[in-house]
């Protein structure tokens, strides 16, 4: 197998990461004025609850979209420089939206006064939509092809990017990761945020079901290949999982199932693209493997330290996961105000 193969199938694997762990991320900010209900007290602690659930893991979660990134810069440059110069405007608004979420999060519990939580959660609920309605219009318009000159430049402009299927694109994975963060928070919490979560769920799946399979077979008919069809097969199955599991408030049945519905979307994606990494409306401007890709120098020595590094990023994540393993409820949240993050086992600080 070629290298370029190889570096289009580990990107791939980063994408899947990303997707499934701040995935969930994105869906517990997107729920927080959703689930966070009552009196201002009550509001804030538990508000307060659905944090500390992604408290000790999103900024690791966030570290698999920087290696997504930086690998793609290293091993198919010219895919990169014109993904982000093709999709400049959307991919700023997502970038913005991320340094907002991160100021939330770290700025939320400075100061001890109600007006400022509530900004910091406004922000922290824009700073979760806008990234997960954005990234499946980027995702949705790099599956349809886009209109690439014979330089690989993109010459469509901003709004032939807001066509149909990349609206619902959006909309598709703005609903799996609602879904997947309920799931995650009824998974992670304990009383009355896990009610409320886990019975948000349970009706959020079956609108997710039908929305992403208008999408998965609208992309698969349109545009993909036949063995992809395995992937949407796959992730039917996943979905109808997810419903059930969520109705029976079996939790981490219904999490699994939300993860592998996200992981064979993936598939169904970078199936659809391969050879091409940017398909264009003229396929002799297809960007692909073997036109974007680095020497096959760079790909080796990428390839070697990759091989040294992944299995320590993975194990280390895999710690935290275990260390703070446990349920949070609002008795974990001390009575003074601000952003605590609650530690496996003991109370929060």
């Amino acid at each position: 197998m070629e290298l370029s193969t190889v570096w289009f199938l580990l990107i791939a694997v980063l994408w899947t990461g990303y997707l499934v762990l701040e995935g969930f991320d994105f869906g517990v900010g997107m729920l927080l004025g959703i689930l966070g209900r009552g009196d201002r007290a009550a509001r804030d602690r538990d508000r307060r609850v659905m944090i500390n659930t992604i408290g000790p893991v999103w900024d690791g979660n966030e570290v698999w979209l920087l290696t997504a990134g930086g690998a793609t810069f290293a091993a198919f440059p010219e895919w990169y420089a014109t993904l982000f110069s093709g999709f400049y405007l959307p991919l700023l608004l997502i970038l913005l939206a991320l340094i907002v979420r991160v100021v939330a999060f770290e700025w939320r519990g400075k100061i001890d006064d109600d007006r400022w939580r509530a900004w910091a959660d406004r922000a922290l609920i824009v700073g979760s939509w806008v990234p997960a309605v954005l990234w499946g219009v980027a995702f949705a318009n790099i599956v349809r092809g886009v209109e690439l000159d014979a330089s690989h430049q993109y010459v469509g402009g901003f709004w032939a990017l807001l066509n149909p299927f990349a609206l619902l694109g959006g909309a598709t994975t703005a609903l799996v990761f609602l879904t997947h963060g309920a799931v995650f928070l009824a998974l992670k919490s304990d009383g009355d945020v896990r009610a409320r979560a886990g019975a948000l769920a349970a009706r959020l799946s079956v609108v997710t079901l039908g929305v992403a399979g208008v999408w998965a077979v609208w992309a698969q008919i349109a545009y993909s290949v036949p063995w992809t069809w395995a992937a949407v097969v796959v992730a039917a199955g996943a979905l109808v999982v997810l419903v059930g599991a969520a109705r029976a408030r079996r939790e981490g049945v219904a999490f699994v199932a939300s993860a592998v519905a996200i992981v064979t979307v993936v598939v169904l994606i970078f199936g659809s693209l391969f050879p091409d990494v940017m398909p264009a409306f003229d396929p002799a401007n297809s960007l692909t493997t073997t036109n974007a890709s680095s020497t096959d120098y760079t790909l080796t020595v990428m390839t070697w330290v990759a091989a040294f590094l992944t299995p320590l990023v993975l194990l280390y994540q895999g710690w935290t996961y275990w260390v703070f393993r446990k349920r949070i409820s609002g008795s974990h949240i001390p009575a003074h105000t601000g952003l605590t993050f609650a530690r496996a086992g003991a109370e929060p600080r």
